[in-house]
């Protein structure tokens, strides 16, 4: 019988098959992109408007308390109406604090410290839950590619060489650079093909890691027994010393950055399904991976260049956000921001207050908490066979 008895065309059959291909495909698409809403949906509105709240009161409240705190004792309704009044301007609340001195403590001395501590708490555990979105894995950290070993490396190098072409901003100024340079080695190294694969790109972190570290100790080996004091004392973390213009160098870095990580949010979301499903809803994975980097780069560098090495926040905070809103990056990054200030002011009063008349390095007491909190979460994880929280 030929295909005219039958009332067949010919070519009906491919066509058929086409559009049953085409049917497949679309809805394969719409199961992903379900799969991507459910899998990214944020806890309900009670869990997440409770933790705004909670997140937001704690860090004012930890914020004023910090500013109270330390040897010179300043009232807490004192440091909240001298606050009140710089910030009202012209309406004229609040008042400023009788006694001259804690005036001048309170904003030369404390406020840029505290300033500081919430900019690089929230710089340090948003760069952690990118970093943790883009590897796919909630054990990565910011550290992965390069940033801080670098930073540490071109801190070492103006100290044991006694550069002080700016100043105070000299050591800050080289590692921001350095850290740029390592984390752009780490990519060029990894990349290949047009692409960089997330193993490729670990393993090169870790590789650039290990020579930076040997650089650091060639610096101390050849330093003066000053240069390695203060080497060491940079790499435990310390926010002793801030100044207005030190928040106001890494303030831009760390808006740029955040705002950049709120923007990726969704494509984040996307991106946990896995490369491969990504790709089939639109996303540009190798353009997410490559920004996301830079992103991340750029606010540590800022922040660590001030800072010194200060870990564990970019792994602890994203986790216990996730936990406690689910894995969704339009909830999990902004309430990682605010989690990250609350967490590392509370360091910086601790570090401050714990000892009479002495400064502990910060980066020591994330290191305390975090540590044991790491090997935690890598037990879990690998209960659940490398599953996602």
């Amino acid at each position: 019988m030929t295909a005219l008895e039958t009332g067949t065309h010919p070519k009906s059959a491919p066509a058929a098959t086409e559009n049953a291909a085409g049917t497949s495909a679309g809805k394969a698409t719409e199961k992903a992109t379900e799969k991507a809403r459910e899998k990214a949906a944020p806890a309900g509105l009670t869990a997440r408007v409770a933790l705004f709240t909670a997140l937001g009161t704690a860090l004012v409240l930890v914020g004023l308390g910090s500013a109270a705190l330390g040897q010179y004792g300043i009232g807490f309704g004192d440091v909240a109406d001298s606050v009140l009044h710089r910030l009202s301007g012209p309406l004229g609340l609040g008042h400023p604090i009788g006694d001259p001195f804690a005036e001048s403590t309170l904003w030369q001395i404390r406020m840029p410290r505290v300033v500081m501590s919430l900019l690089v708490g929230a710089v340090l555990a948003t760069a952690g839950a990118l970093m943790q979105g883009v590897f796919g894995n909630p054990l990565a950290e910011p550290g992965v590619v390069g940033v801080s070993a670098g930073a540490a490396l071109g801190a070492a190098f103006v100290i044991v060489a006694g550069i002080d072409v700016l100043g105070g901003f000299t050591v800050p100024a080289a590692a921001f650079l350095a850290g740029l340079v390592a984390v752009l080695l780490v990519y060029l190294l990894s990349r290949a093909g047009g692409r960089t694969e997330v193993v490729t790109l670990v393993l090169t972190g870790i590789a650039v890691n290990a020579v930076a570290g040997a650089g650091l100790a060639f610096c101390m080996f050849f330093g003066s027994q000053t240069a390695r004091d203060q080497i060491v004392f940079w790499q435990l973390g310390s926010l002793n010393g801030s100044r207005w213009a030190y928040a106001g160098s890494v303030a831009p870095f760390a808006v740029i950055g955040l705002l950049g990580a709120c923007l990726l949010a969704r494509r984040l979301d996307l991106l946990s399904l896995g490369d491969r499903s990504a790709r089939h809803l639109g996303v540009n994975v190798e353009r997410l991976r490559v920004t996301a980097i830079v992103l991340i780069a750029v606010m540590v560098a800022a922040a660590v260049a001030f800072s010194g090495i200060i870990g564990f926040i970019g792994l602890v905070v994203p986790h216990l956000v996730r936990m406690a809103v689910g894995p969704g990056h339009r909830v999990l990054i902004p309430a990682s921001m605010l989690g990250g200030a609350v967490l590392l002011a509370t360091a910086d009063v601790v570090a401050r207050t714990a000892i009479a008349y002495a400064d502990l390095p910060i980066g020591m007491l994330t290191a305390l908490v975090g540590g044991p909190f790491f090997f935690w979460l890598l037990r879990t994880t690998r209960a659940r066979a490398g599953g996602w929280l």
